[in-house]
């Protein structure tokens, strides 16, 4: 092992700790430098990952972020439900910055596919609820309950004549949703991925185990966060799948035990998108004061986000069922405009003091202000959990490390 995988271990996991949008994709990055595997275990085209590389963006809603490394393998494993044209659109996007995929991505024969007769279903699930939940629409949700009726198609199943079922499935959800299938597309969809990544679908559990019993290093990136698990978070207004560390196992068909480390994604704010409590969302100008400076607008969706403070609270929920050994606190930069910083502690919403003072592009912890270190501080003593990671801007260098 080296650099910073030397403290961290040969196997270690990224989990949102809030409501999403914390992150994750940059420490993914920086990381998979020094892994010789990064795995997604969950979740689908509903997640997006924004990595900036030399001033370039790059978005992601498939692929994990450590894609963008060349020779590093990938896995997406059988928690996912994958959209075929998503996917295939992000390949295709990779070629054409010249990084090649095919020959490194391994795909478990048991992830479940996305059609797009989900999305409708997905559509109109939404509209007919009394309460909208603020789905992306992206079909996710329906997937999951086929999955769950073990009714899905899994990717195992690619190469296979699937025209008989899919014409079968036509009338019984025009009948129950009122949506159309478009089973040509469906099925010109299936048969350009089956030529495209056929070879790509594999055992992924059988593969993981091997790489670990041989020596090889791997990285789990989580999507979403832990108040979007279908079991833990805010519910009803969640995601469809399990968003914890014991979730991305479960999808990965890792054992527990083979974890050496979990580091826990916050921004050094919050944001939420979505229907769904809050309790501290900013008000006024000052929700659209860290919109603006943050850029919160959703990768997947392009909705802008709700804006608020830190809920430490929370943070210590997420860290209860996950057990971090690492905070990434992320966006510090975006708060150094802020006189007073509100945070909730305990319950009660405390005002900690600004720090009026540029922190963007710091890259050591000792170079920060006083107040910007204290308030680093106040969340590694509330939590009990140290920040190894700091974010002090989007690109791939701006960050403090203190593992």
């Amino acid at each position: 092992m080296s650099g910073i995988q030397s403290s961290l271990g040969p196997v270690t996991s990224v989990i949102g700790a809030q409501w999403g949008d914390e992150g994750k994709g940059k420490i993914v990055d920086i990381l998979a430098s020094e892994y010789d595997v990064i795995a997604r275990a969950c979740g689908g085209a509903n997640a997006g990952h924004t990595i900036v590389v030399e001033g370039e963006k790059h978005v992601f809603h498939l692929m994990p972020s450590g894609c963008l490394h060349e020779g590093k393998q990938i896995v997406l494993g059988s928690g996912l439900v994958i959209h075929l044209p998503t996917l295939m659109k992000e390949i295709e996007t990779l070629e054409g910055h010249g990084i090649s995929i095919l020959d490194r991505l391994h795909i478990s024969n048991a992830a479940h596919i996305v059609f797009d007769y989900h999305k409708e279903v997905d559509g109109a699930l939404e509209e007919s609820r009394p309460q909208p939940i603020g789905t992306t629409k992206r079909g996710i949700g329906p997937a999951y309950m086929d999955k769950a009726a073990r009714t899905g198609v899994r990717m195992e199943r690619l190469g296979k004549d699937l025209s008989k079922e899919m014409q079968s499935r036509v009338s019984s959800i025009k009948k129950i949703y009122g949506v159309d299938v478009d089973v040509e597309t469906e099925l010109k969809n299936i048969a350009e991925a089956q030529e495209k990544i056929g070879h790509c679908i594999i055992d992924t559990v059988a593969y993981l185990s091997e790489a670990r019993t041989t020596g090889k290093s791997i990285l789990i990136e989580g999507a979403q966060a832990v108040l979007l698990d279908i079991d833990h978070g805010t519910y009803p207004f969640v995601t469809s799948s399990s968003t914890t560390l014991a979730g991305a196992l479960q999808g990965l068909g890792l054992p527990p035990m083979c974890v050496t480390s979990c580091i826990g994604v916050a921004k050094a704010y919050c944001t939420r998108v979505g229907e769904g409590v809050f309790d501290t969302e900013a008000e006024g100008g000052a929700q659209e004061r860290l919109r603006e400076r943050g850029g919160e607008y959703g990768s997947t969706t392009g909705r802008p986000r709700r804006t608020g403070w830190l809920n430490i609270d929370q943070l210590n929920i997420a860290n209860a069922t996950n057990g971090f050994t690492h905070w990434n606190v992320t966006k510090l930069d975006v708060l150094d405009e802020e006189e007073v910083i509100p945070v909730m502690i305990n319950g009660k919403l405390e005002e900690l003091a600004g720090w009026k003072s540029n922190t963007a592009g710091i890259t050591s912890f000792d170079k920060l202000p006083e107040s910007a270190q204290a308030y680093i501080k106040r969340i590694e003593a509330e939590t009990g959990v140290s920040v190894g990671f700091i974010g002090t801007g989007p690109g791939r260098e701006e960050m403090i490390t203190r593992t």
